[in-house]
Parts: structure tokens; C-alpha cells; sequence
């Protein structure tokens, strides 16, 4: 284990950002967002969450796939995909650190996604442990320890240090050549994982009932008559969805420009009345059938298909920007009996 003063903390950025890209949680225009590490900017790892997650890095919200150019009957196709150097993402929390398992097992399964794939193997993580958990958290119910976050570097903030600790060979070659750290004993660290674990045990929301979310409990929970009490009031802006480290659905357009058309992709929603409209008919045409299809996805289909893990990771964003106080944590506690 290594540690800095937090006094010297810019020195680090500085020593990372002379390594590869860095990009952490920065300060702008009133809202908390990972940038890029530039000299000037308001870094803040304090705070506990941004407004977008993680997720971004390796499923941006929007990228361009390929473009075509024509010339009479000819056609031009050009890869449009970059290429993606070794980057750190700084004060990743334990709840999108393990978003990315669960967009893993999409996007990494045959057949595999390169863009993906690419920006998966180049990035590097450093996750922070969440000394001041937020009462709409609620990770622990989905087996993610928020004082253990399992990056490629665990970082810990303890008084007047940062402690930092290799999990995997790509972290420990990226602490190897930082020259600032110096070696730490980790004992004040374990004692402040403990301390994380007792603020998480007394938030409100972390002994929801899950033990009704099953695959064999696929049907009942489909036909229950609470999912219209719950979709009510739901505008279907989709902006759930949009903060959520785990959603990956996403639309592919053609967008004509002075010198062709460029093929991109770009996120989409599930709570969006054009979610999957054909041109026959459209699938989902209540928002209570499209309310429903998010939560039983997030709850109930991904871990029938993927060994109980839940497509969920507790991080409360959603719990935190429904404009009408609709959340998963109003689903679980209705449909799971804890209510």
C-alpha cells in the first residue's frame, strides 16, 4: 500500500496526467461531472457522486461509427471508430465499478463490441471509498462494499492522506511509476473501512427484500396490479435512465453532412414512446408497459440470464433526479413486501 499527503494531491494529478489522459470529477457551472485534468480546473473527489456515472468512458453517449461518401454508384465506406491510449479515471465509487460488470456481460459477449472492448482494455481505474455515504445509497443490497470499491487502484481518504492499492497488474504498473507515493501501513486503512461499513449498515435502504425477485417469479411479478399504482405518475422523460451507470440501450442513426453521411450511435431509453417502434407496430404502448419493462429488466430478466446478477448497483442517482419520485427503491420496497 502507498499514500500522499492530500497537500501534494495536484502533484499527483499532474504526475498521472504526464503518464497518460486523467480525467476525474470536476466542478463546473454548479454540477459534478468527470473531465479531463487540467491545470485550473475544480477538482473535487470529496463529494460523493457525479451527475453521470462512469459509464461514459466506455459506452459514450454518443460516437460515430463509420461515414459513406457516394460518387455516382460508387460508394465510400471510412471507419470512423479512434483509437483509444491508456487513460486513468480517477474517484470511480464502488457502485459504477461494478456497473461495469454488468455492461461487461453485454457488451463483451459474442459477438464482441470493439469500440467497447478497446476503451475497456485502455482504461484504468482508480476507485475511492465512500467515507460520507448519501441516505438515497443503496449499494449493499446488491453485494457491492463501498469501503472495498475493487478498481484497478483503490484509493482511501483517511485524515490528512490519500492511500492508494494495487488490485490488478494494470494498477500496480501505473503505481510503480508514480515517484510522489511512498510506502504506507495499511491498518488505518482497515480501520476506516470499518467505520465505512457501520454508516452503510444505517442508511434507510440497505436491508431492501430482493428474495421475491426471481426468475421462477417472472409471470406473477409481470402481472401484478401495482405496477399501475407505480407508472401513474411517470412522464416518461427517461431521465432515470440516462443517470443509470447500468442502462445500455442505444439507437444507431445516419446523419447527412456537406461531405457524406456519418453512421453514429448514441444512447436511448426504454421509457421512451419510440423505443423500439417498427414500422407494423410498437411493442410497449403504455408508459405502465414501459415502466414495467425497465424495472423487471433491471430486477428480474438481466440476472435470470446472468447468475443472479442484478442490473442494478444501488448508486441512488435515480432515487435522487426522478422528477416525480419514482425509483427502483419505490418498486423494490412495493412489489418485495418491505414496504
Amino acid at each position: 500500500m502507498k499514500k500522499i499527503a492530500l497537500s501534494k494531491i495536484n502533484e499527483l494529478y499532474n504526475e498521472i496526467n504526464g503518464i497518460c489522459n486523467l480525467f476525474l470529477p470536476v466542478k463546473k457551472a454548479g454540477s459534478l461531472d468527470f473531465a479531463k485534468y487540467e491545470n485550473g480546473v475544480e477538482v473535487d473527489i470529496n463529494t460523493l457522486q457525479t451527475v453521470k456515472s462512469a459509464k461514459d468512458f466506455f459506452f459514450p453517449q454518443s460516437e460515430d461509427m463509420m461515414s459513406f461518401k457516394t460518387d455516382g454508384k460508387n460508394i465510400e465506406i471510412k471507419d470512423a471508430r479512434q483509437v483509444v491510449d491508456t487513460f486513468v479515471i480517477f474517484g470511480v465509487r464502488a457502485c459504477d465499478v461494478k456497473s461495469f460488470e454488468v455492461l461487461d456481460k453485454v457488451f463483451l459477449a459474442e459477438p464482441v463490441d470493439t469500440m467497447y472492448k478497446q476503451k475497456r482494455e485502455n482504461g484504468i481505474i482508480f476507485t475511492l471509498s465512500c467515507n460520507n455515504p448519501h441516505s438515497s445509497c443503496f449499494c449493499k443490497n446488491f453485494g457491492i462494499d463501498a469501503a472495498n470499491p475493487m478498481g484497478d487502484v483503490d484509493c482511501h481518504i483517511v485524515a490528512d492522506y490519500l492511500y492508494l492499492d494495487a488490485k490488478t497488474e494494470k494498477g500496480s504498473d501505473i503505481l510503480n511509476k508514480l515517484t510522489l507515493l511512498e510506502d504506507a501501513d495499511s491498518k488505518v486503512v482497515e480501520e476506516n473501512k470499518a467505520e465505512i461499513v457501520e454508516k452503510i449498515n444505517a442508511l434507510p435502504f440497505s436491508n431492501l427484500d430482493l428474495s421475491v425477485f426471481k426468475g421462477e417469479n417472472l409471470m406473477p411479478l409481470f402481472n401484478r396490479s401495482e405496477w399501475d399504482e407505480l407508472s401513474k405518475a411517470c412522464l416518461g422523460c427517461g431521465t432515470c435512465t440516462f443517470v443509470c451507470p447500468t442502462c445500455q440501450c442505444f439507437d444507431i442513426r445516419d446523419f447527412k453532412t456537406n461531405s457524406g453521411v456519418v453512421r453514429f450511435r448514441c444512447w436511448d431509453s426504454c421509457m421512451y414512446s419510440e423505443f423500439t417502434k417498427m414500422a407494423a407496430e410498437n411493442p410497449r404502448t403504455t408508459q405502465l408497459q414501459r415502466f414495467r419493462q425497465r424495472f423487471m429488466h433491471k430486477l428480474v430478466y438481466y440476472p435470470s440470464k446472468n447468475d443472479g446478477l442484478y442490473s442494478c448497483v444501488g448508486c441512488g442517482r435515480c432515487v435522487k433526479k426522478c422528477p416525480q419520485m419514482l425509483n427502483i427503491v419505490k418498486v423494490i420496497k412495493k412489489l418485495g413486501g418491505n414496504n
